[in-house]
């Protein structure tokens, strides 16, 4: 079990379950791949191993990009937003960081458009 630093703790602002989203963003080019949920635990493994480690609300466990996949994120950066509620990783993705096997989670569905 890892320690998330106290001073980091204190500034996040978690849901009524203990969590924060996080979005994904490939280092370099900024495009988001992916959001997944982190609660304290999780971002103090992905902290000191420097892979992607989340909390799958689904089933109840963590789980490490990539781990079974060999999709992994190599963690460059983690930021925290101004009201502390929101995390940003920045990574390097190997293949495809959608669960479908698409390089991010946002190129399947447009909704909207402002067009060209």
């Amino acid at each position: 079990m890892s320690s998330l630093d106290p001073a980091v703790a204190a500034r996040l602002t978690r849901n009524a379950d203990g969590l924060l989203p996080a979005v994904v963003q490939q280092h370099g080019s900024g495009e988001v791949l992916m959001l997944a949920w982190v609660d304290d635990e999780a971002l103090a493994r992905t902290v000191a191993t420097g892979r992607a480690t989340y909390w799958s609300r689904s089933r109840r466990e963590y789980w490490v990009k990539g781990e079974t996949s060999g999709h992994r994120q190599w963690v460059r950066e983690v930021r925290l937003d101004c009201d502390g509620d929101t995390l940003l990783l920045v990574v390097d993705q190997e293949g495809a960081a959608c669960h479908t096997g698409a390089r991010t989670c946002f190129e399947a569905d447009l909704v909207w458009s402002a067009g060209d």
